[in-house]
């Protein structure tokens, strides 16, 4: 009997420890299962981390942003008389004569009596031909130019615009009133501009304290009818070429000086002899 309780007791001891093992693996399981969907809910739940780069806006042209352009800008003083920070403060009849590339110009202004005019204007536009442009000229052209002040003023005032344009973009379809009276206009994008569809823009936007100058490489010829335009600069005009010597009215003989017939000398006639019988 005793041995019957034992064997009982043994089997009894025997089925507790085979239930406690898989109650301790499954709470083990539980622990470990937890820690893993915890862990693979946060993997789950986080969003892909992908690395993008910001569209890079485009990056504007010099002109647009009030700073010079063109391949000649390249020439101008860094410093200075004549340079873009260095005519900023002067007005705009000042600055030409301090910028390097344009001494015939400037030349030409003062003998135009033209300084005072254009410091004192208000807000305005010059398109400025630089030295190259007036090389275009022949010797005769320039010196006929230059020693007739009603058709220089005529020519210079034709590249000075009655407003500002410091925005280049003004500049792409104009058409615009300058100070002599005609318009003239201009075309382009960027930092490439004409002027009456045949003068570059080589060197634009310097700004003045009253003006904004755009350096051009043709000096620009006002329209046929104005006066001084339809010819070349410095050319001779239809109502200035030399004529023919043709008599004038008093050369013309008169009728006062035309022989009549009381001053006509006549002849003589000899007496008639009477016939005889």
């Amino acid at each position: 009997m005793y041995s019957k309780r034992f064997k009982r007791s043994a089997v009894a001891v025997a089925a507790t420890v085979a239930m406690a093992v898989p109650l301790a693996a499954c709470a083990e399981g539980g622990e470990g299962g937890d820690e893993a969907s915890a862990a693979g809910g946060a993997v789950a739940g986080e969003q892909p981390v992908t690395q993008t780069e910001s569209p890079q806006s485009p990056q504007p042209t010099a002109g647009a942003t009030g700073e010079p352009f063109g391949p000649a800008c390249a020439d101008l003083p860094t410093e200075g008389d004549g340079s873009p920070e260095g005519i900023a403060e002067d007005p705009v009849g000042t600055a030409v004569t301090e910028i390097p590339q344009l001494s015939t110009l400037a030349e030409a202004v003062q003998t135009a009596d033209l300084v005072d005019t254009l410091n004192s204007a208000d807000n305005v536009t010059l398109f400025a031909p630089d030295d190259s442009a007036f090389e275009k000229l022949s010797e005769d052209e320039l010196s006929g130019l230059l020693d007739d002040q009603d058709q220089l003023t005529q020519v210079l005032t034709y590249h000075v615009v009655n407003e500002r344009l410091d925005d280049p973009t003004q500049l792409e379809e104009g058409d615009f009133v300058t100070l002599q009276g005609d318009n003239l206009t201009t075309s382009g994008s960027g930092e490439e501009f004409w002027v009456n569809d045949e003068a570059a823009v080589v060197c634009g936007n310097l700004a003045t304290a009253n003006a904004t100058i755009y350096i051009i490489d043709t000096v620009l010829t006002p329209p046929e009818g104005a006066p001084g335009g339809g010819a070349s600069p410095g050319e001779t005009t239809p109502e200035e070429s030399p004529t023919e010597d043709y008599p004038t009215d008093e050369e013309t003989p008169t009728e006062e000086d035309t022989p009549t017939e009381e001053d006509t000398p006549t002849e003589e006639r000899a007496p008639e002899e009477e016939p005889s019988y």
